[in-house]
């Protein structure tokens, strides 16, 4: 029996200032439409740390700089892969917000955040970013239903 199984590694990155703003984009992508985190896909070779800042950069026109790695999602996807998201933060940045054909980007207060259309599971995902407790959100089968934990 093989140990090994086929995945997809991708990202996503909360970034951050001192004034209590996030930065967020509203997603075009019918798949998973609504307002999150800039992200994307990590490249076959690509060190994580570097596509997380190469993603965030092509999706919002800012540089950033040590994303801290704060914890996972992952699931099982349709053609039985497991789909990993590698979640991060930082709030060292430069340069100048401009959206990109992911969706807009714009700062929000924190605290404004539940005003918006927010993509499907974000809120939990949210909880990790926030959370020096939690580091995973977690999909399982359990009787036939998709289940989600987090841990």
């Amino acid at each position: 029996m093989s140990k090994s199984e086929k995945a997809v590694f991708t990202n996503m990155c909360m970034v951050y200032d001192d004034n209590g703003r996030i930065l967020v984009q509203d997603r075009l992508n019918p798949n998973w439409a609504g307002v999150t985190f800039p992200g994307g896909h990590v490249n076959k070779e690509e060190s994580f740390s570097y596509s997380v800042i190469r993603e965030v950069y092509e999706e919002t026109g800012l540089t950033i700089k040590s994303p801290e790695l704060c914890g996972i999602k992952q699931f099982q996807t349709m053609e039985d892969e497991r789909y990993i998201v590698l979640l991060y933060k930082t709030k060292a940045f430069e340069g100048e917000l401009q959206s990109s054909q992911e969706g807009n980007v714009f700062w929000v207060q924190r605290k404004d955040l539940f005003n918006y259309k927010l993509a499907k599971d974000f809120e939990k995902m949210l909880e990790i970013f926030e959370s020096e407790n939690i580091s995973e959100l977690y999909y399982h089968t359990e009787e036939e239903t998709l289940q989600s934990k987090l841990l």
